[in-house]
């Protein structure tokens, strides 16, 4: 036990006096003369602050176009679910719609639900169509049963 710590200190009391002599009191500049290399900036391309009136028109109609399918896209998905059923009372349900995620469905007097006469169990696979409610639940309309 005591040779691994003579060690240590033999070796400490070697070290120390060579790196205070290596070690430089005050700032040297390099003998050398290496260059020091500089990165450039990448230019990255953007449009014109002010471009001419018909490539704006351009630029606004094409950004128009995508918002409108960003907005169908979701409003779609708000109003829809597709998912298995894990819980199922009267007039509630709930659906695993992805891993993990779960979505609150209410039903109402008249929510239609094919094929007629069918119905809803735990572990059913089911697409909702309904209204998208401001919690994030839905308001079931049209519920269809995969069999």
């Amino acid at each position: 036990m005591k040779r691994p710590l003579a060690v240590l200190v033999a070796w400490l009391g070697l070290a120390l006096p060579v790196a205070a002599q290596t070690t430089p009191a005050s700032p040297v500049a390099p003998t050398s003369a290496v260059p020091i290399v500089v990165p450039t900036p990448i230019a990255v391309p953007t449009l014109p602050p002010t471009p001419n009136p018909t490539v704006r028109s351009l630029i606004d109609a094409a950004t128009g176009v995508v918002r409108g399918m960003l907005d169908r896209n979701a409003q779609h998905a708000a109003n829809t679910a597709h998912g298995v059923v894990t819980y199922y009372k009267r007039f509630d349900l709930q659906l695993r719609i992805g891993s993990n995620t779960y979505r609150t469905v209410h039903l109402h007097q008249g929510t239609e639900i094919d094929p007629r006469g069918a119905t809803i169990a735990r572990g059913n696979t089911i697409d909702i169509h309904g209204v998208g409610q401001p919690d994030g639940s839905l308001a079931a309309d049209v519920i269809t049963i995969d069999r």
